[in-house]
Formats: C-alpha cells, structure tokens, sequence
C-alpha cells in the first residue's frame, strides 16, 4: 500500500505527525530514544538492527548505518549479520544479537531455556531488556514503513 501524501508534505512527517498526531510523535520519541540512550555495543546494536531490517525488508533501514561519534560498523557488515550462524566476523555477544533479533521477529515462542542460558551468560537482564525494546522499536516501525510505503523516503525524524 502507498499513502495519499498531499503535494508538499514530507511523507514521514505527514504519517507519523498530521495523520496520528496522539501516535505518531509518541512513537518517533520511542524510535529516536533507541538511537540516542542505548548502552549496547555499536556491533551487537547494528547486528540486531540489521537484522530486523533484513526481516522487514525496509529499503531504508538496510542502507542505514548508525553513527556513533564518527564510528560505524565495517563495509561488509550486513553481509555478517546474514550469514550470523556461520560467520567469524563476529564474537559471541555480536552473534547473539542477531540470533536474538531473528527468533523475536520470527519465533519469539521458540525462545526456549537453553537460548536463554546462553544469553544471560553474555547479557546482563538490563542489557536484555534494552535490546528487547530496540528490537521491538525496530520491528514496529520499519515493517510499518515498509508496509505503508513509506521506506523508500524515510528518514529518521530529528535527524538529518
């Protein structure tokens, strides 16, 4: 589906602000706070993310890089998190970021004790709660991007 954009309005802003406007904004404090409070490591987070947009097919969440302080994940990257099972680009946390964010997206009753036996022995339970709510963020609002069409113009509001 693609929305009726009126001329002159930034698809973005006109759905996620004028369309919902007791939504829309609430939902871009959650989607900006992920990025600007997150603890996670820049490698576990981008593997995460990457993941989820991988899963969602968001055209413009597969072509971001999150920028830490002028630091970003290596090229070649996206190619790790696809391969996450097999690759030796990534220590244990990393890999288990994107394992944790493919099974929340894909089958989050699958979690079963020995998957959690492995990640709280590499995430502290806070760590794990961060990463739920980034990874919830993201499956939210890049499938709804997606969904709607809006993926190929989003941009990330507040951001340049």
């Amino acid at each position: 589906m693609n929305l009726d954009i009126p001329d002159g309005k930034d698809p973005i802003q006109y759905a996620w602000g004028e369309m919902v406007p007791g939504i829309g904004p609430a939902a871009a404090h959650l989607s900006l706070a992920v990025y600007e409070h997150t603890t996670l490591g820049l490698r576990e987070f981008e593997a995460a993310r990457l993941r989820v947009a991988q899963i969602n097919g968001c055209l413009f969440c597969l072509d971001w890089r999150t920028d830490r302080d002028g630091e970003k994940v290596e090229e070649g990257f996206a190619d790790a998190v696809t391969e996450w099972r097999t690759t030796d680009a990534f220590d244990d946390r990393t890999r288990l970021a994107a394992e944790y964010a493919e099974r929340y997206a894909l089958d989050h009753h699958g979690l079963d004790e020995e998957f959690w036996a492995r990640m709280t022995a590499r995430y502290s339970q806070r760590e794990i709660v961060e990463l739920s709510m980034c990874i919830g963020s993201w499956l939210a609002f890049g499938r709804l991007n997606r969904v709607l069409g809006l993926d190929a113009m989003c941009v990330i509001p507040g951001k340049p």
